[in-house]
């Protein structure tokens, strides 16, 4: 038997996030329809990751669907495999930095009118983290979006708990000669943050991540991983947001 891939979401009070997960989770079973594929929220949404667990026997990969390092990844992941005694887990890597999820980046670019121009540059907008592990991820992913992009300038940003923001990001491009900025969203679903930071586009403002193709398959690739390491008792990460 395969574990059981548990996708586990932050959960939000927009309804298109639940949305786009079910439809991210669609692809998935169609790219490995014999995979036992569920759903769980670490806040805000049902099913919580914890009740989607407990109706689950053998073994289980969960998979975040975030996007780097940090507390959610670090802490809130292993405590609820931990907290679930009767399964065998393992706790597979955020989805990003990857070479996916640049491509999906891209194409959403692409989606938006983004066109390569002398004066480009982009802002790559994401949530935000006081772990450090999570903005050094984030800004990998920016310098792999600039080499897809062929040297384009992308500079991080934050929503919130850290700097600089989208608009701060937006300014200090400008400020560098660069007058036709897009922002690329760096969220897996809609949401509060998500389109505050899409507000801040003097140009093109990308859709976030969603339910694109490349993501599905990041998301089978991050389970593969996992799969293929031993199960071990899953001790919960101390370490601050």
């Amino acid at each position: 038997m395969q574990p059981t891939l548990v996708a586990v979401a932050h959960g939000s009070r927009d309804p298109r996030a639940l949305h786009t997960a079910r439809a991210l989770l669609e692809r998935v079973r169609e790219l490995r329809p014999r995979l036992d594929v569920r759903l769980g929220h670490i806040e805000l949404n049902e099913p919580l990751l914890d009740d989607t667990l407990s109706d689950l026997s053998g073994s289980a990969v969960l998979v975040p669907l975030l996007l780097g390092r940090g507390y959610h990844v670090k802490r809130d992941l292993p405590a609820a495999a931990a907290r679930a005694g009767h399964l065998l887990t393992r706790v597979a890597a955020p989805l990003g930095p990857h070479p996916l999820l640049v491509e999906a980046l891209y194409e959403r670019l692409l989606e938006a009118g983004w066109t390569p121009a002398p004066g480009s540059a982009v802002v790559l907008a994401a949530a935000g983290s006081r772990d450090p592990d999570a903005a050094a991820d984030t800004r990998r992913t920016a310098a792999l979006l600039s080499e897809r992009l062929g040297g384009v300038p992308v500079a991080p940003a934050y929503a919130s708990a850290s700097a600089p923001s989208a608009p701060e990001a937006v300014r200090a491009l400008a400020a560098r000669g660069h007058h036709r900025i897009a922002v690329a969203s760096y969220f897996a679903a809609p949401g509060r943050f998500a389109a505050q930071t899409a507000a801040a586009a003097p140009g093109p403002a990308a859709a976030p991540l969603g339910d694109h193709p490349a993501l599905a398959r990041l998301l089978l690739h991050r389970y593969d991983e996992a799969r293929a390491l031993p199960f071990e008792p899953v001790r919960p990460e101390l370490v601050s947001a």
